[in-house]
């Protein structure tokens, strides 16, 4: 009789799926192999753009945005659900449309690899998905996201969403022209906007 067994699974991906689904209620998805994934769309959507961007967007905002993750050059800052279909909308009427912006939505369908939280072992390795402000497990973030219409929503302490894509918008547009202008690592990166919210 022979038994066989199975490939050795990370026990940081199972784990961290877990932790995300029992602290948070968020839904995750993981494969062999990859790191777990955060769905998008059902409790929150997410902005994404570059860092520098990003970094002005959160100096101007404050404390009030957050929960806010890094992956390499990229910033994520995560929205109320339903943001991603109005972002086009959104833009056009505070006449960013048809201009060039790198910055990304992503909604219903999508996923954004699940950063490590504070305090695990990984969250120091290069490139890796991190929390610069981490979700409070047992406190709910939903109220908190910003939204269209946050008071509506009964989040009267939510940031506005019409506010933060405006600020996000000014701040890829200003980087986009600056790393044009300096010849930085973006300038080659100048590609329409990105929505991933089907």
């Amino acid at each position: 009789m022979s038994f066989t067994v199975p490939p050795p699974r990370s026990p940081l991906d199972g784990g961290l799926a877990r932790w995300y689904e029992h602290e948070l209620g968020w839904a995750t998805t993981h494969g062999t192999g990859q790191p777990a994934q955060l769905v998008t769309g059902l409790r929150f959507d997410v902005l994404e753009m570059p860092t520098a961007a990003g970094r002005a967007v959160l100096r101007r905002a404050g404390t009030a945005v957050g929960p806010v993750a890094l992956m390499g050059r990229r910033m994520r800052l995560l929205v109320a659900a339903g943001s991603a279909e109005e972002l086009p909308g959104l833009l056009d009427w505070l006449e960013w449309g048809g201009i060039s912006l790198d910055l990304a939505a992503l909604g219903a369908g999508g996923r954004m690899t699940a950063p490590v939280p504070p305090g695990w072992s990984g969250s120091g390795t290069p490139g890796a998905a991190v929390w610069l402000r981490a979700p409070e497990p047992g406190r709910e973030v939903e109220s908190s996201l910003p939204a269209l219409q946050a008071v509506a929503r009964g989040g009267a302490g939510a940031p506005c969403l019409a506010r933060l894509v405006a600020a996000a918008a000014a701040a890829c547009h200003r980087v986009r022209l600056l790393s044009a202008r300096t010849g930085g690592p973006d300038a080659q990166q100048l590609t329409p906007q990105r929505f991933a919210s089907s």
